[in-house]
């Protein structure tokens, strides 16, 4: 495996296990991406779809894919997630449909034997080193008119959350990490650097939703486990619409690598 910078968790696996799965924050998260994640896939062809899971953490997503019937290329820096996913592939029986490799995202394309019909890329480019390079690196594993699940940390969320916490100085400070060994991203991002991005990489964005675009800001915590179902249905019923969506903790945007005819057409 190539040598990189992008983070990885092998040092704190189980504190990432904890705090994304197992909390109201990460109920949230699941929910709205299933959300968005069930009409995409009404979209697609109505057949088993080869599905690139890059940087895929416990295998969550994976494992629900092939449940599903799909074929899941499976990747992470990580040897103790990859570990993880592999065996919650076997306890939910699905480990025939999944394909592991352990490498960074970047590098995934020099282990598939043919492009994909969609990638899904959640929770990741916040933590590598070329955000933009490795962005670019996955949409080329997309076939023509594949399609891109990409869920990134929102900066101006950040920012926004920090303001009403009255935490001046460390914006001031440029809001850097105190703590490496910390759940809190290396590199947020700024959604319009990524719409940018995509805009530059000819992708078409189909739909955007934020991810807890309520949740972060209560200001009674207890609330958000007392009253969780109000909460997740409002969270559902509000993270399409702006203002939310910006709003949101995460931004997920849902986007289409053009038709190899159509680019040929425009050329």
């Amino acid at each position: 495996m190539r040598v990189t910078k992008d983070r990885n968790f092998d040092d704190i696996a189980e504190k990432f296990s904890r705090n994304i799965y197992g909390t109201t924050k990460g109920e949230i998260r699941q929910a709205v991406l299933w959300q968005d994640l069930e009409h995409l896939l009404s979209l697609m062809p109505q057949r088993p779809l080869r599905i690139l899971d890059a940087g895929g953490g416990e295998g969550v997503m994976a494992c629900e894919m092939a449940a599903r019937g799909h074929q899941v290329i499976f990747c992470d820096i990580s040897a103790e997630m990859l570990k993880r996913a592999e065996l919650a592939a076997v306890e939910k029986g699905v480990s025939q449909q999944i394909q592991f490799i352990h490498c960074a995202a970047k590098d995934v394309s020099d282990h598939l034997e043919q492009p994909v019909d969609l990638v899904l890329f959640h929770a990741v480019l916040e933590w590598v080193q070329d955000q933009r390079g490795t962005l670019e690196a996955l949409i080329q594993c997309l076939q023509p008119a594949g399609m891109l699940s990409l869920m990134f940390y929102n900066y101006n969320a950040l920012l926004f959350r920090n303001i009403t916490l009255g935490n001046f100085g460390y914006i001031e400070a440029g809001m850097q990490k105190k703590k490496k060994r910390t759940l809190s991203p290396d590199r947020p991002l700024e959604p319009q650097q990524v719409y940018n991005w995509l805009d530059e990489m000819r992708m078409v964005t189909i739909g955007k939703s934020g991810v807890r675009v309520f949740h972060d800001y209560a200001q009674n915590k207890q609330q958000q486990q007392q009253d969780f179902a109000a909460l997740l249905a409002l969270e559902l019923r509000y993270c399409r619409q702006e203002p939310f969506v910006s709003l949101g903790r995460y931004i997920h945007v849902i986007a289409q690598k053009p038709n190899e005819s159509n680019v040929k057409d425009e050329l």
